[in-house]
């Protein structure tokens, strides 16, 4: 369980699909063959069957192609603020969309403002897979990788234990097959979950030209973070029951705000309001 609601709160999603260059020197195959006979040979060696052809693949062999932030500040009793960020902000920009550009934007940003960051299976995915990726990439991001001489002396994004670095997953689940995924747990609090999009789809998305598509999905992962994180705070009783019901309205008002550029997020504000009334959620 968490335990502070600090002042400024990440909850954050990464997409990644497998990389061409790992795949040409991992398997020794001809530097011109095509990026998606390259991506196909990579799931066939990672166990692809009939019935799933686009196996989990290692991070460290998967590119970053996108990560989506719900950010919220809070100072005294103002009421919160909350943005929703996502790389690269404009998918058509092939500088942008470049991974070492994600990369050090993002990291360099984390360091900088040292937030609690909130992710789901963070610890395990999302999280090492920025490092691994970065390590692999020749990434400097000194302010993100600095550690206090103590854990209360501030943000350590390292640590497993760290108040500063927060998997909602490991909070929420037990052993082996006990551990539900981010989709069976949220549709059940009348949150949305996946939407149109599957997490094996992403990779013929990008081969597709579909980066702009990849980036509204990821932008809903991170909603879906933010909202399940809002809802262990409840419990956790860092949000009185009035004030979760201003908090959630806080994140409808921003998707109001958002979307006359981003008319995505109607799907996801139709399907919460949708599961709302399916489940009675609070």
């Amino acid at each position: 369980m968490i335990k502070s609601v600090p002042g400024l709160v990440w909850a954050f999603d990464v997409e990644w699909v497998p990389d061409p260059v790992a795949g040409r020197i991992l398997h020794d195959l001809p530097w011109d063959t095509p990026d998606a006979q390259v991506m196909g040979e990579m799931w066939k060696k990672g166990g692809a069957t009939p019935e799933e052809p686009y196996p989990f693949l290692k991070t460290a062999l998967c590119r970053i192609v996108s990560i989506a932030v719900v950010t919220r500040l809070a100072v005294g009793d103002k009421p919160a603020s909350l943005q929703l960020l996502s790389l690269p902000r404009n998918p058509a920009d092939p500088t942008q969309a470049a991974e070492d550009h994600i990369l050090e934007t993002f990291l360099t940003a984390l360091g900088d403002r040292r937030p609690m960051l909130v992710g789901y299976n963070s610890h395990a995915a999302d999280l090492k897979a920025l490092i691994q990726r970065s390590v692999i990439r020749g990434i400097s991001a000194a302010s993100f990788c600095r550690r206090p001489s103590k854990p209360w002396e501030g943000a350590d994004y390292f640590s497993r234990g760290s108040d500063w670095n927060v998997d909602l997953k490991e909070i929420l689940s037990g052993w082996g097959q006990g551990s539900p995924s981010l989709h069976e747990m949220v549709v059940q609090c009348g949150i949305p979950g996946k939407m149109e999009v599957a997490g094996h789809q992403v990779g013929q998305m990008w081969l597709d030209g579909g980066l702009d598509r990849i980036v509204a999905y990821n932008e809903y992962d991170a909603l879906t973070t933010y909202l399940l994180w809002l809802r262990i705070a409840h419990f956790g009783g860092f949000f009185t029951p009035e004030r979760y019901q201003v908090e959630q309205q806080l994140v409808r008002e921003l998707i109001q705000k958002e979307l006359p550029q981003k008319p995505h997020l109607q799907l996801f504000l139709d399907k919460w309001e949708q599961l709302r009334e399916i489940t009675g959620a609070k």
